[in-house]
């Protein structure tokens, strides 16, 4: 696959249904902010498109049309495709691990956090980007989607918990669709348990809401203390899918060959 020679989607990227929650907002998050690449099989009318962000990537059209060669830009995704394409993909690479996955969407009142006393939970703001770059490197994905601490500082689509200058928890906006924003958190290994993170997603669940828009959460069916997080934080499950890991590209292909 190619990469497409600009942010704006390939003609056929209507496939990607607009107004979808959870990661299935990937495809209106690149289109908004600019983050992220779309790849085609083609550069004139594609069969195949996937758009990639933030390590997850969409992936749909004709699986008959592309080789698995052609899938090696996806390595290391977690991929979200219909079941036509697993031949392949399986053909692609040396791992294609499925992975059960749970989306919940915000419908009720969040648990009230009891924030430590010299914590201070706010809004992020552009000030903040040194704060974030400063993270943990653990924490560090929760600004992948964007591309880097200061462009998430930039959009102002995220809360954060700190004490003095170091940032202790961060929720964002991971996706930003037209409808939905899938939430993101982090929380410093040694600060957990203190209701940080859920004061952050109470925070952007709020600002969510405020612009016309609902906050929906997904995560792996195993990950209890996000299952737990997402419930108090008024989140309700809407459905259980399937995505599926990428693992290194297949020593039978020729990209693998030649690498």
């Amino acid at each position: 696959m190619i990469p497409h020679a600009s942010h704006q989607p390939p003609a056929p990227a209507r496939v990607f249904l607009s107004g979808a929650p959870g990661t299935r907002a990937l495809a209106e998050h690149v289109l908004t902010t600019g983050h992220g690449q779309w790849w085609t099989d083609r550069a004139r009318e594609p069969r195949v498109v996937a758009v990639t962000c933030g390590g997850h990537a969409l992936l749909a059209g004709d699986p008959s049309a592309v080789t698995p060669d052609e899938l090696a830009p996806l390595a290391g995704h977690y991929v979200e495709t219909p079941g036509r394409f697993v031949p392949v993909l399986g053909a692609a690479f040396e791992q294609l691990v499925p992975w059960e996955r749970m989306l919940y969407v915000h419908r009720a009142p969040a648990v009230a956090p009891r924030v430590p006393r010299g914590v201070t939970v706010r809004r992020l703001s552009p000030e903040e980007a040194p704060a974030l770059t400063a993270l943990d490197p653990a924490m560090a994905w929760i600004h992948e989607s964007w591309e880097g601490p200061a462009a998430l500082a930039a959009s102002g689509l995220g809360w954060i918990a700190t004490r003095r200058d170091r940032v202790l928890a961060v929720a964002c906006s991971r996706y930003l669709g037209s409808r939905y924003e899938d939430v993101a958190c982090a929380t410093a290994s040694d600060e957990r348990r203190q209701h940080l993170a859920l004061a952050c997603v109470a925070g952007l669940t709020a600002d969510i809401a405020a612009r016309g828009h609902r906050a929906s959460w997904s995560c792996s069916r195993d990950n209890r203390p996000s299952r737990l997080l997402a419930w108090t934080a008024g989140f309700r499950l809407d459905h259980e899918y399937v995505h599926h890991v990428a693992g290194p590209v297949s020593h039978a292909s020729k990209f693998g060959e030649a690498a």
